[in-house]
Parts: C-alpha cells; sequence; structure tokens
C-alpha cells in the first residue's frame, strides 16, 4: 500500500520523457533520412527480438493521441526529443520542411493542451551521413550541431519554455563507441574518449546557439548513478573511483566546473582542450539528472562468472569490472531498486559541485515492468519511494524544480534485449490504430 504521498508544492514540475527514434515510426516517411539507429538496427542480432524504430509507438501519426494521454496524465511538461535526421537529412545543409512542420504541430497542440514543451535537441540518433563521415570521433560535427540547434532556435524559441542540448552523452561514448552496444556499434575501448569530448563540445555551442536564437532556460541531461566498491578492498576502492570517474564525472565536470576530472584525461582528449573547455563550460540554467540504479564495481578477476555485464560485449583488459548488487529488488530489466542511492546522488552532485550546481530537474527515472496483463502495483511502488527519496533531498536543502518519469509509453529499447515497459502507458510497436492503454502509475497520479 502506498502511504500518504509525498509533496512538492506548486510550481514543481511533472512531466515524462520520450525520444525521437524510440516512439516516432514513421522512419521513412516525411522526408526523414536514415540514422545511425536505423543502421544499427538492422544489422541482424544488433537486438535480440529484431526491434527496430521503423514503427515503434507511431507517435509521428498519432501524436494527438498522445498529448491527450499527457492531459488525462495530469502532467504539465512532455520532455521529447527532435530527430535530427528528420529535420536535416543530411546533418548539415538543406533543411526539411515537413521534418520542421510535424514538430510545429506537435508543439502548438502541446500548448494548447497547457503542456511545457521541453525538447531534447539529441538523444543519440546521429544522422547516418554524418557517422559515414566519422559521427561523433569527427570535430567537424561540433559545427554541425551549433548549425542545428541555431536552425531549431530560431524556429521554436517563442514555444518552447525549456530546452536540453544533449542526452547522456555517457551512453553514446560508452555504449555506441567503447563497447558497440548501441549505435553505431563501434567497439573502440578507450579510444572512444575523444567521443565524449566532441559531445560535450557541441552541448556548449548548442548553448550558445540556442541563446543567440532567442532561447532561454538551457541544460543539459546527464545520467548519474552511486558506485558502490564490491568490497572494502583496496583493489575493490581503487577499481571503483576509476569507474566512477569515467561514468559520472568525465561529463559534469567540464560541463560544471570547466575541467576534466584528471590530467590524464585532459591529455587524452582531441584539439585545443583548455579553449574548448572555456566553451563546454558555458552557464547553464539548469543541470538535467537521469538516474536509475547503483553500480558495484571491483577489481577485474578473470572470472567471467563474477561479472554484471548487463548483457555488454565489454572488451577484455579493463581495469574494473561490475559486480552484481544483491540484497534489494529488481526491476524486470534487472536493475536494482534502490531509492536511497537516489538521495545519495543528488547529496554527491551538491557537495561536488556546490555554487557551481544550477537548479536541477530529474529529466529521467522509472522502471521496467512487463506486467501482463496491466499490473500497477510494482510500479506504484517503485514511484512512491522514488519521489520520496527526492522529497529527503529536497528538504535536505538541494534546489529540484521537476521530475520527468522515463517514460510517456512503453517503446523500442536499444539495450541488447528489447523494448522498454517503463511507460505511463503501454503501447507496442503495430499499425496505427491499435489502442493506447493507460496504466495508473504515471507522474501525474
Amino acid at each position: 500500500m502506498v502511504s500518504q504521498p509525498a509533496e512538492f508544492g506548486p510550481g514543481f514540475h511533472w512531466g515524462v520523457s520520450t525520444s525521437a527514434y524510440q516512439i516516432e515510426g514513421a522512419a521513412t516517411e516525411g522526408g526523414r533520412g536514415p540514422s545511425s539507429w536505423d543502421t544499427f538496427t538492422a544489422e541482424p542480432g544488433r537486438v535480440l527480438d529484431g526491434s527496430t524504430g521503423a514503427i515503434a509507438c507511431d507517435h509521428y501519426h498519432r501524436y494527438a493521441e498522445d498529448v491527450a494521454l499527457l492531459r488525462e496524465l495530469g502532467v504539465d511538461t512532455y520532455r521529447f526529443s527532435f530527430s535530427w535526421s528528420r529535420i536535416q537529412p543530411e546533418g548539415s545543409g538543406p533543411v526539411n520542411g515537413e521534418g520542421l512542420a510535424f514538430y510545429d504541430r506537435l508543439i502548438d497542440e502541446l500548448l494548447a493542451a497547457g503542456i511545457r514543451p521541453a525538447p531534447t535537441l539529441f538523444h543519440w540518433d546521429t544522422p547516418q551521413p554524418l557517422e559515414d563521415a566519422g559521427g561523433w570521433l569527427d570535430r567537424d560535427i561540433t559545427e554541425r550541431f551549433a548549425d542545428y540547434a541555431t536552425l531549431l532556435g530560431r524556429r521554436f524559441a517563442d514555444r518552447v519554455p525549456q530546452w536540453i542540448t544533449i542526452n547522456e552523452p555517457m551512453v553514446i561514448t560508452l555504449l555506441g563507441y567503447a563497447v558497440g552496444a548501441h549505435a553505431p556499434g563501434r567497439q573502440l575501448g578507450f579510444e572512444a574518449l575523444p567521443v565524449a569530448h566532441h559531445q560535450l563540445l557541441a552541448h556548449g555551442r548548442a548553448v550558445q546557439a540556442l541563446r543567440a536564437a532567442g532561447a532561454s532556460n538551457i541544460g543539459i541531461a546527464s545520467n548519474h548513478a552511486p558506485t558502490w566498491p564490491a568490497s572494502d578492498s583496496a583493489e575493490d576502492v581503487a577499481a571503483a573511483e576509476l569507474y566512477d570517474t569515467l561514468i559520472n564525472w568525465l561529463f559534469a565536470d567540464p560541463v560544471l566546473l570547466g575541467r576534466y576530472p584528471n590530467e590524464g584525461l585532459a591529455a587524452a582528449m582531441p584539439g585545443p582542450v583548455e579553449d574548448d573547455l572555456a566553451v563546454i563550460s558555458t552557464p547553464l540554467d539548469f543541470f538535467g539528472l537521469n538516474h536509475y540504479s547503483p553500480t558495484s564495481v571491483g577489481a577485474p578477476t578473470g572470472n567471467p562468472d563474477t561479472a554484471a555485464t548487463d548483457g555488454l560485449p565489454l572488451p577484455p583488459g579493463l581495469p574494473f569490472e561490475p559486480r552484481e548488487l544483491t540484497g534489494y529488488p529488481k526491476t524486470d530489466f534487472g536493475w536494482p531498486i534502490v531509492p536511497a542511492a537516489f538521495t545519495e546522488i543528488l547529496h554527491t552532485l551538491r557537495q561536488r559541485y556546490g555554487d557551481r550546481l544550477p537548479p536541477i530537474y530529474i529529466t529521467e527515472n522509472g522502471c521496467a515492468i512487463n506486467d501482463q496483463p496491466i499490473d500497477d502495483e510494482r510500479r506504484i511502488a517503485y514511484l512512491d519511494t522514488y519521489l520520496r527519496a527526492l522529497r529527503q533531498a529536497m528538504d535536505d536543502g538541494i534546489d529540484v524544480r521537476g521530475y520527468f518519469q522515463w517514460s510517456l509509453l512503453d517503446n523500442s529499447n536499444g539495450r541488447p534485449g528489447t523494448r522498454s515497459a517503463s511507460g505511463s502507458s503501454t503501447s507496442t510497436t503495430r499499425p496505427s490504430g491499435a489502442p493506447r492503454r493507460r496504466r495508473t502509475g504515471g507522474s501525474g497520479t
């Protein structure tokens, strides 16, 4: 049973999040070009059940129904992402008017429903022509991204009250380029570090471009979670500290402090790093935190039975090893449910960044539960405990302005597994006309 709900007061924003590739569908309609995810999921074996974004949740055709679902849920904000491939099929140059018109319709529908649009410029789906030219390994993409941000700012700044530049730069660096579990499927190991730098530089240039185009209230969505040593041994503690640096602080330190966590990482980055850091650390209006679960990490044992890789093809020779975190209930993704870790990471951010930390929005949090038929008790319990953990952090003085649940709809998910049943409403990959079914565990409950 859920006890008396935590109170957050007026002015706190409640929302849900999605991404273009995972819900839009219409992959070859309306002038959209191919993205890195279209190419990746077309390769046999990349996704276990063969899911792609070709149809997904058919949001492109059914956005009005989905806005009606948002109203029914009672949220005041909808965080979605623009598809770069739908707006600029080549990643630069000619603009696809049909793509812009789709987002005009979506934004106008949201505003008519009294819902704040909060778009993300990039949620992992690089236009394939840019990927073919080197993708995020090529510094030129940062200029193309700034041009793209200018285009969007000029088109939508008068109607969009909140902007996010890039979603989870750690994920595309690690999963896309280092281990190859996400698009574009590269396996570069530590040679993927330039991807991190170029995404961060693209973020900084986009903040500047958006502001120059008249946009305001701009941030980034960065995923963070506590890293816990698998034991008290010096070896496990050292391995966990290195993992923590690479997963958590490699991306946030340059944005909020204007420097990399250590000289070794700075030396591994391409280009005029100090000049780039001045751009990367362009001040933000808010910091978006995506949080799901903590991670247990130890020193490598050489025994594959001890590693908890979450299905990822980790390269050999890593100086750390993810371990199974036992003693906690799990989502149907196998992720531990640890509300105290949510409070902990919020405190860690404040302690690390102090006055440099702008107001926080929780831009993603949620759980995957494969409940067929729908039974919301576990989902409601998850949201209740995590919202209480968030409220505790706020009571401790941490400035959090909103909470956006992942996700509005069950969606095509890029893990080696498949789909995510984490939505506030259900929709499988099926043709137009299939009914949406609302769950009761949405953010507005």
